[in-house]
């Protein structure tokens, strides 16, 4: 457990990198038009990705939950301890790329990459 949160605060590390690379080549006026581009023409596979990435985290979680409804036995700590983790994070996987999606769809998240051109494009889709 402990080696994964490591690696999950590793990527987390990376990721905020990432973002604030991008950030500040975007407060210096470095352009953003292909990244705005493949944003603009995918928006339909983002959407459905999204989507998908929602309902598989939901899938985990009631999957799990309905396999301990239905054994009729109580929680065994050291099951909970095989599949418990994987499960749990592979849900937060899901949850996070859906969020991250959703903050690329979202009017708020194109601002912050440069691309106002296309905020109104997705509310016609």
């Amino acid at each position: 457990m402990k080696n994964i949160l490591k690696k999950l605060g590793f990527a987390g590390v990376v990721v905020l990198a990432g973002a604030g690379t991008a950030l500040a080549a975007q407060a210096g006026g470095v352009s953003n038009s292909g990244l705005c581009g493949l944003i603009h023409q995918m928006y339909g596979v983002f959407r459905i990705l999204r989507t998908l990435a929602f309902v598989g985290a939901a899938f985990i979680i009631a999957g799990w939950a309905w396999g301990y409804i239905t054994s009729g036995k109580g929680v065994d700590i050291e099951d909970l301890r095989k599949k418990g983790t994987g499960m749990l994070v592979g849900f937060i996987l899901l949850f996070g790329i859906g969020i991250v999606l959703q903050f690329f769809l979202s009017s708020a998240g194109q601002q912050a990459l440069g691309c106002p051109e296309i905020l109104q494009w997705g509310m016609m889709s």
